[in-house]
C-alpha cells in the first residue's frame, strides 16, 4: 500500500508542478489554489508512505516521478525540446528509480 501512495504522491507533484508553471508565477488565483492543494495533498501521500518506506528510497522516488513526470508533460504538452542528452538523462533517472524499488524489497 505504501508504494501505491508515493506514486499517487509522485503523480501529484507532476500535477502540481505543471500547475504552477499555468499560475504564471502564481499570478492567476484558480491555478495557484490548485497548485497549492496538488503540493499539500502529495506531500500528505509522501507522508504516510514514509511510515513504513526508507525515508531515502521514498523521498528519492518521489522526486524522481515529479522529474519524469514534469519532464515528458513539458514535451507532451508544453512542446519543450528532446534531445538525446536530454533523453538519456532521463533515462538514468529511470534506471535509479527502478534500482531503488528492487533494493528495497
Amino acid at each position: 500500500m505504501a508504494w501505491i501512495l508515493l506514486l499517487l504522491a509522485g503523480a501529484l507533484e507532476v500535477f502540481w508542478a505543471f500547475g504552477m508553471k499555468a499560475s504564471e508565477g502564481f499570478t492567476r488565483p484558480l491555478w495557484s489554489a490548485v497548485t497549492l492543494a496538488g503540493m499539500a495533498a502529495s506531500v500528505a501521500l509522501l507522508a504516510v508512505a514514509m511510515r513504513s518506506l526508507p525515508l531515502g528510497t521514498a523521498y528519492a522516488v518521489w522526486t524522481g516521478i515529479g522529474a519524469l513526470g514534469a519532464f515528458l508533460l513539458g514535451i507532451l504538452v508544453l512542446g519543450e525540446a528532446t534531445t538525446p542528452l536530454r533523453l538519456g538523462s532521463a533515462a538514468l533517472i529511470l534506471a535509479g528509480l527502478v534500482g531503488l524499488k528492487i533494493a528495497s524489497d
